[in-house]
């Protein structure tokens, strides 16, 4: 069986990257740190490390393990949090992730109901872009993310909860223009990873748009429309949070996100991460407005 203190020292160095790090980070001195290395490497059988120049990497079967030992560690840690609620030895705590316009609105919308009803749960919250925010479900760093998808796939192992649809607009000085009729104008885009659908709903349309700003900041992004120096899209949720004098939309009738609560593994889920989750709920009920599941700007 492998040793959990053991797998703690394989994943802090992959995430630290040298032993002195990881000594430093854990409170062990170095030869400690690198007798669990040779005992770990002992109980799997295969190398885990090897020389780089003045430094060690891991090999090829020391990064699964210590990908593998992330998630098995986290799980751990949901564990103790699990038990200890149930034996009522503390509230609980809640680690929340959501990406950028979801977390100045429902997820915080939903931590200061939180604050008012359970104060003596533990709440963190930090933004994170849905995949990497998944990621880390996944390994057990977070308890809940709120998250955004183009499809209806659910990634093995997670649990979605939808919570509305955000439809997608088209920024521009004129009202009424289409993605088909902005083709040669100059776009603006966010990061390569953020720019996939934009690109996406454009060669759909039947062109490549051409990038010539970049910007993840939705109020960089308005302010360069109503400056006259391109096009771009965004979701109704980031428009309704901020609109830049002088940018006119044009809500996109087939593209929108969907916007779900994740949480991972078999239901039940602990109880402060249960009452987050019917908190987040009632935040985008109350933001949607009504029955509908679908964001309006009107």
């Amino acid at each position: 069986m492998l040793d959990l203190f053991r797998l703690t020292v394989l994943s802090t160095l992959a995430r630290t990257g040298s032993v002195t790090a990881t000594a430093r980070e854990l409170g062990y001195a170095q030869p400690s740190i690198s007798h669990h290395l040779s005992r770990l490497e002992a109980e799997v059988g295969l190398p885990l490390t090897q020389r780089a120049g003045r430094g060690i990497r891991l090999t090829p079967a020391g990064e699964l393990l210590a990908h593998r030992a992330a998630e098995i560690l986290g799980r751990v840690e949901a564990a103790e949090d699990e038990l200890a609620a149930l034996g009522g030895l503390r509230s609980g705590r809640v680690r929340v992730a959501g990406f950028q316009s979801a977390l100045s609105s429902v997820v915080t919308t939903a931590a200061g109901s939180m604050r008012t009803s359970a104060p003596a749960i533990e709440l963190t919250l930090q933004d994170l872009h849905p995949d990497l925010a998944l990621q880390q479900l996944r390994e057990g760093l977070i308890d809940v993310a709120v998250v955004f998808r183009y499809d209806d796939e659910v990634p093995d192992g997670l649990r979605f909860t939808h919570l509305f649809d955000d439809s997608m607009h088209l920024l521009s000085t004129e009202g009424g223009r289409t993605l088909e009729e902005s083709a040669d104008a100059p776009w603006i885009a966010g990061c390569e990873n953020c720019r996939r659908e934009l690109v996406s709903a454009c060669a759909a349309a039947g062109f490549t748009p051409r990038i010539m700003y970049t910007s993840d900041d939705p109020v960089v992004q308005q302010s360069m429309v109503a400056a006259g120096l391109g096009v771009t899209t965004m979701p109704g949720l980031s428009v309704a949070q901020h609109r830049v004098p002088g940018v006119e939309t044009t809500e996109l009738e087939d593209l929108r996100r969907r916007v779900h609560v994740a949480t991972y593994g078999e239901p039940p889920d602990p109880p402060a991460t249960a009452a987050f989750v019917r908190a987040v709920v009632e935040a985008s009920r109350a933001l949607v407005g009504g029955p509908s599941g679908r964001l309006s700007l009107s």
